[in-house]
């Protein structure tokens, strides 16, 4: 089921540096599912299973909000490719990214796909790697950069083939040199052969951290409206 072709589309952005500090992992633990709590117990690393935890945990409180579930409650399963959805639902459309300390959702509604992705700023991104990512106009237009921004540059790329990897829900079994991108006025423009599919939008997001972030949306009512927020863990412990 499609959302109708008129209805205005919109996607929330919460942005989270979250905690860590352990004794908040273990109450952001409470809203996560029975299976959640287990698949965190195995990250052998403390890093690793705080951003597994505050991941799950903000996108339950973003859902919870959506569809007036207890952030517990809300059912989230993967499909056949391991993409999250809601059980018994095709909206709203959702995205969750980690990277280093952030944790960033997008929640969407009037879109039939939407991804997230997050990096530090700071990646270093070998050349060997670029060329498996990127194609040939992309390598040539970072060649031309002056070295700080190509640095920088690189890390745009990426995200935003994530994302867009993301939304479609493949990941990297897709080539992400099939996914190119050149600029225009500053704003990231997928290209094929000359053109794209005109129903697909891609956005760098500011993120007040040493991040990028990268949205991409499909929708056929036009340009999402996007709204983005510093979240706010403002939920205390249960008594």
């Amino acid at each position: 089921m499609h959302q109708p072709e008129d209805q205005a589309a919109g996607i929330e952005i919460a942005l989270w540096p979250y905690s860590e500090n352990e004794g908040d992992w273990s109450r952001w633990m409470q809203s996560l599912s029975p299976d959640e709590r287990e698949r965190a117990a195995t990250y052998r690393f403390d890093q690793d299973r705080a951003s597994f935890i505050a991941g799950r945990y903000l996108l339950r409180r973003l859902l919870s909000e959506h569809i007036g579930t207890p952030p517990n409650k809300v059912p989230l399963s993967p499909d056949n490719r391991g993409k999250l959805r809601l059980e018994g639902r095709e909206r709203p459309q959702f995205s969750l990214a980690n990277a280093d300390g952030l944790v960033a959702v997008a929640v969407a509604s009037g879109c039939d796909h939407v991804g997230i992705d997050c990096e530090r700023v700071d990646t270093e991104i070998e050349a060997a790697a670029v060329d498996t990512y990127c194609s040939a106009d992309e390598r040539r237009w970072l060649a031309e950069l002056p070295a700080p921004e190509r640095a920088r540059a690189a890390v745009a790329l990426w995200t935003l083939k994530e994302s867009h990897l993301k939304a479609l829900g493949v990941g990297l079994r897709e080539d992400p040199r099939n996914v190119a991108f050149s600029w225009k006025d500053g704003i990231p423009d997928m290209v094929d052969g000359g053109d794209r599919d005109r129903r697909w939008h891609h956005r760098l997001v500011e993120s007040g951290s040493q991040h990028v972030v990268a949205l991409a949306a499909c929708s056929r009512s036009g340009f999402p409206r996007i709204s983005t927020r510093l979240f706010q863990d403002d939920n205390m412990p249960s008594e």
